[in-house]
Formats: structure tokens, sequence, C-alpha cells
């Protein structure tokens, strides 16, 4: 009986790279910034490691987290006769380990101390945040200065200056109690952000830090009339944020795409306001805002991250994934290592597939060749290799067809050595071995070990450009040209 279409192995796709095609910059903003918990979280050694681990594999330069102001942390409190009183230890011990680790802070400003809260309604994390504005603003002033004086005689001006400060963290939901929302934060924003100059004109400061891609140009327009300092905008998507509350409509967009688009929606509004060369930053976007294991424990993260790099690029500084480990406790302490958590890394230190493929995409060049092809990133490096990602998309919990790539370079003399590493569910995914132990709730230490030489176990080709692409994989291929001398 015959093959039916769907049971014929796949054609050979043809993919024809000039080396010589016209080429624009490509900075890595995908990888120079990531997020994580809150601030406390910093402390623990688990913490530490993770960040050591992603550190050697992407170009990561800052780390945000909240509630550096939360009373766990222990910055503020009040004598009996109602007078503020600082306490740096924790900040201090907080700071100084990401600057040993060589990352320096994004300093997300929040959340609010209980002594200084006009509400004390916590917020339904499980550490129990407040998001109330504050009951006192002079005493919010001298905090916000006092912290900032502080980090500036202990890191030296020139230092802190390199960070950033962002007011709060997306006031537009329910991390903020006032009302109205954006007025109210507003205001928080004109107490806070010349309290943070006052500490030292070079500091940096920005927000509104919203979700969904809100109130950019609100923002813009409110600084500019208050005449109230923004050194850079900064907001939040998801990839299953809802079209209604990005857009304001009901259309429906597909997970692949939603990042981009609110992307090019802020870059525009960016582009057409009266600060049209305002830094943007995402300090928060994933594909999933939720606990999805096919989606960000999944191979599933490969390609719908180097798709997101391709329709960014230009677009943003910065762009902040949520999160680089699951020492991760919105939720409370977690209970498994894969349950859709937002880190790269699992619990016991296990790596993802989508730090496999932070690490692969890591490896692109820094400027990046024409045409923009829908299923690739041609990139090329400053000695010449050239380095293009290929990938294989398809929805989360879905198997699409398998696909069969051949790769022809053009405008190279001498001959080209071909390197291909390849993030699929039998290749590097922890997650498929832990799934194949029977998703042990609690794996033992063997099991775990066994877990991360899963994560380790990319698949390798050399001296090929023909490989077949599965179903959610991404390939990293790296091209170098020897050039042969006449005898």
């Amino acid at each position: 009986m015959p093959l039916g279409r769907s049971q014929l192995a796949p054609a050979i796709e043809e993919i024809t790279v000039d080396a010589q095609a016209p080429s624009k910059p490509f900075p890595h903003f995908w990888e120079q910034m990531f997020g994580s918990g809150r601030a406390i979280l910093s402390l623990r050694d688990s913490y530490r490691k993770d960040l050591r681990a992603t550190k050697t594999v992407t170009d990561i330069h800052y780390v945000r987290f909240h509630a550096i102001l939360d009373d766990e942390v222990g910055v503020y409190s009040e004598d009996s006769g109602g007078q503020p009183v600082y306490n740096w230890s924790y900040v201090d011990q907080i700071y100084d380990g990401l600057l040993e680790n060589g990352v320096r802070p994004f300093v997300e400003l929040s959340f609010m101390p209980r002594k200084l809260a006009a509400s004390t309604t916590p917020h339904p994390f499980w550490y129990g945040p407040l998001p109330s504005p504050p009951k006192d603003y002079s005493k919010w002033d001298a905090l916000i200065y006092s912290f900032a004086r502080h980090l500036v005689d202990r890191y030296g001006a020139a230092e802190v200056s390199q960070w950033y400060f962002e007011v709060w963290n997306e006031p537009n939901i329910d991390f903020w109690s006032g009302e109205p929302k954006q007025a109210t934060y507003f205001e928080l924003y004109d107490h806070t952000a010349p309290a943070i100059k006052r500490a030292d004109s070079r500091l940096r400061v920005g927000g509104p830090a919203t979700a969904q891609a809100a109130w950019i140009p609100d923002m813009i327009a409110h600084c500019a009339l208050a005449n109230i300092p923004l050194d850079f905008v900064s907001t939040h998507v998801y990839a299953n944020d809802l079209s209604k509350d990005v857009f304001g409509t009901d259309q429906s967009i597909n997970r692949s795409e939603m990042v981009s688009m609110a992307v090019q929606k802020v870059y525009k509004q960016v582009k057409s306001s009266t600060k049209p060369d305002l830094p943007i930053i995402w300090s928060e976007y994933n594909a999933s805002y939720k606990n999805e294991i096919d989606v960000t424990d999944a191979t599933y993260m490969g390609p719908w991250l180097a798709n997101n790099i391709r329709l960014c690029d230009g677009l943003t500084a910065m762009m902040s994934y949520w999160t680089f480990s699951d020492v991760f406790e919105e939720q409370g302490v977690i209970k498994t290592p894969f349950y859709g958590g937002f880190g790269l890394i699992a619990e016991g230190g296990v790596p993802k597939a989508a730090f496999n493929a932070f690490a692969m995409l890591h490896r692109l060049g820094d400027r990046r060749l024409d045409p923009d092809l829908a299923n690739a990133l041609v990139t090329k490096r400053a000695d010449g290799t050239l380095a293009i990602a290929v990938w294989n998309y398809a929805e989360p919990g879905q198997s699409g067809a398998d696909r069969k790539v051949h790769l022809t370079v053009r405008g190279v003399s001498g001959t080209s050595a071909y390197h291909v590493e390849i993030l699929d569910r039998d290749h590097g995914s922890a997650l498929s071995a832990w799934q194949r132990m029977g998703s042990p709730v609690d794996p033992t230490q063997e099991q775990y070990r066994e877990l991360q030489r899963a994560a380790a176990g990319t698949r390798k080709l050399d001296g090929t450009s023909s490989f077949k692409l599965p179903s959610q994989s991404l390939a990293v291929v790296e091209v170098r040209t020897t050039e042969v001398r006449p005898k």
C-alpha cells in the first residue's frame, strides 16, 4: 500500500546563506539581564550557584528581584517615638553577593515596609508583600534618599551609576493598592525619582514597570509635564497575556508572536513621544506567567526564544527573562523539581532545556546578516565565523512534523568546517529524563545526577551541513572557513 503524504519522510529544506550579505549590529539584548524571585533568596547558596552557572553560559550583566524594602530584609523600622530607623545589613550582603559574582543590581524599589504602609493587607504571594502606598511621603522620601546615599557611599558613585533604579513593580495590577492606580503611582514616582537623584544626579531611575505593556505614553507625558527625571522606561509582557489586556482588542495572537507584538507597540510609542531616544527595558518577559510544564520546563523554549530574539531585534535595550533560577517561592516552597517553574535551572541545580537554549544562542555573533528568515537567524562573529540558529516551532504540548535542513553557505573561499548542536526532547532535556523516571516528586541524589547528565546531553554533529530537526527543537550551526592557499 503506498504511503500517504503524512507518512512520507519530510522533504529537505534548503537554507542558503550569503556570508557577504549586508549586516547590522546584533547586540545580545536577550541575555544581559535576568529576573529572580525576591531579594532575600539571593543570600542562599543554591541561588548563588545557579547565578554562577547562568553566568558561564550567558552575557548576564544585571539581576532584578522584588522586595529589597520588604520587612524580611530589615531595612526600615521606627523607634518608640515614631522616628525612622534604617538597617542596611542584609542589603549590603545581598548586593555584595551579586557584585562578587560579576553582576550588578537592577534595583526594583519594592515593597512597602509595614511601619510605613498605609494598608497592611498583603498581596496573595506566599511571602505576603505589602503593595501599599506609604502613609507618610516625607518618611518615604527620606528612606529612598538614605537607601541610595548608602549605596553610593558603600560602592562609589562610579559603580552605582551603572545600576538601574526602577520604581515599584506592576502598579497597574494587584501589586499596587493605591487608587486610582495610575495617579497614585505617579505620585509615588514623583517622590521617588527626585530622592534617588538627590543621592547622586548620575543615578538612573525609571518606570513604570507595568504589566501588559501598559502606561508608557502616559508615563513619558507625565514626567515631561511635571519635569520629573525619567532615564528609561520599563514594562512587562508574557506570551500568554490576553490581547484585550495588552492591545485592548479581542484578536487571537499566537504565543510565538505576543511578546514581539507588545515590544513593537512600545517601541512605536516611545519613538512617537517627546522622548524618542529613551532606553526601553523589558524588565520581565517569558513564554508564560503561569506554571506550565510543557512551556517553561520543556524544549518548546528553544524555538520560542530564538524566534522572539529574531522578532525583537532592534526594538529594545534589554529584555529580562523571568527567571534564571527556580530558587523561587511566590507560590510557596517548591514541591517537585519540574512544575512549570520560570527558571532556567530547576531545583537541585538541574539545567532545563531553556538553559541549554540560552547557552546555544549566546554563541550567535554580534552582527546579523540579511535576509530575515522565518525560522532562522544568521549572524557573524568578529573572527568571521558564521553562527546560525535554526528551529522547528510547534505549540506547547503539540508534536509537529520533523524538518530536514540542508545549509548552503555562499560567499566564502576555501573549505568550510561545520559544527551543529541540537536541543530536542531526547537531547538536552532534563524534563524528558525526569518523565522517563516516572516523574519522581523527590528524586534521589543519584536521580539528580542522572538528570544533570541528561541536561548536558545535547546532540553534536561535526562535518555536516544537513541535519534533522524534530518538533520543538533548536539547532545552532557554526561555520568556520579555512582559506585554501595555492601551492
